[in-house]
């Protein structure tokens, strides 16, 4: 398996709402929507969330997640002076399981550990990816309604309330 980071190009905007879409999956088998008022709802979050990213992150790199050549997921990822700050990280489902967000949490550990900086991401509380980055050592630092701020950092972490 060879797990590469590609920039996003314009061409990626259907896999990228494909890939959003997976993460309302749960939520959305709820509710008593026609399939295309979901399909209205899951468009207008999803260029919601990308303008919210780009404009709040203009500097972040937003990076499509292949393995051995095809695309599996994304993940964006902004880089400030202290910190490496995961804004989102998510692999298809049928490619879950398999090690592709072990291996690039561990990438982006081993960055932070070379240049000195933590490693964060907000997860939500309920999120099954919560126990992934639990496992690899961080630590909730701040919790903001239903999301928690997860870090890692080379020296340790002190959990904190």
């Amino acid at each position: 398996m060879k797990i590469i980071l590609r920039d996003v190009t314009a061409e990626d905007r259907d896999f990228l709402r494909q890939v959003y879409a997976t993460t309302r999956a749960d939520e959305l088998a709820m509710v008593p929507w026609s399939p295309e008022q979901k399909e209205a709802f899951v468009d207008f979050q999803f260029n919601a969330q990308d303008v919210f990213y780009r404009e709040r992150f203009p500097g972040a790199q937003f990076s499509v997640i292949t393995e051995d050549g095809n695309p599996v997921g994304r993940i964006y990822i902004l880089r400030d002076p202290d910190e490496i700050r995961m804004l989102d990280i998510t692999v298809l489902p049928e490619h879950r399981g398999k090690g592709i967000g072990t291996f690039l949490t561990r990438e982006l550990m081993a960055e932070g550990e070379r240049d000195g900086k933590s490693v964060q991401i907000y997860v939500e509380s309920f999120n099954r990816s919560r126990t992934l980055f639990e496992r690899l050592g961080f630590v909730p630092v701040r919790e903001e309604g239903v999301n928690l701020l997860f870090e890692w950092t080379s020296s340790g972490n002190s959990p904190v309330d």
